[in-house]
């Protein structure tokens, strides 16, 4: 048995597909390792992005939508995540929410994704809720200074949400910092696994070859 095997013992703690959480603030790098992740490993990997399951606001006032604190829990519908992780570890497919950023609404068109040996599960609260976190085989925290996340927020708002740089600061300094303090970084002391400085070659390089070898462990 080599060294690697030997520690393969807290797999056994989760039985079924291996699953996997990286967390982060907004502008990590997290989505960026994960896309990485799944193009590395597919077709073998199913990517769950909690963004899609933030709750549709269709029926408030494109105002009051403008001004919702998306960087709350409760901005998330984790519930039905969860359900539709459980569906996945199953080995069942689901239908995964579309959600419109621009409206805030979510679109009637939904995605269907396969269950996979390793499920990927990402977002800035993948680590917060005891009940998802449960679930998480391996549970990965990107940690990466504020002020490169917020440069990284604003280029992303202006090009991909249609918002100016004054609106993004807005929202930035309303309810992104305040709820990354109170509700992201605490999940740090969740992780096994720290990430600093978000994406590099070297830290995807790492999980790469570490869930490649999960998985050949999964299913050999």
């Amino acid at each position: 048995m080599s060294e690697f095997d030997a520690h393969l013992g807290w797999l056994s703690e989760h039985p079924g597909p291996l699953v996997i959480g990286i967390a982060g603030g907004s502008g990590s790098g997290k989505s960026r390792i994960s896309e990485a992740l799944e193009t590395t490993l597919a077709p073998g990997i199913a990517r769950l992005q909690h963004d899609s399951y933030y709750r549709d606001l269709s029926h408030l006032p494109s105002e009051e939508r403008r001004v919702f604190n998306f960087d709350h829990p409760d901005a998330l519908e984790t519930d039905l995540l969860i359900a539709h992780l459980d569906a996945l570890i199953a080995g069942e497919s689901v239908d995964v929410p579309t959600y419109d950023f621009a409206t805030h609404c979510r679109s009637s068109t939904t995605r269907t994704l396969q269950s996979a040996p390793i499920i990927l599960v990402e977002g800035i609260m993948a680590l917060h809720d005891p009940a998802l976190r449960a679930r998480l085989s391996l549970r990965v925290f990107v940690d990466t200074p504020a002020d490169v996340r917020l440069i990284r927020r604003l280029k992303r708002d202006m090009a991909e949400r249609g918002r100016s740089p004054e609106q993004t600061m807005a929202q930035y300094l309303d309810t992104v910092r305040p709820m990354h303090d109170r509700f992201v970084a605490p999940c740090r002391a969740h992780a096994h696994l720290i990430v600093p400085w978000g994406y590099t070659p070297a830290a995807v390089a790492m999980l790469q070859a570490a869930l490649t070898e999960l998985r050949r462990g999964l299913v050999s």
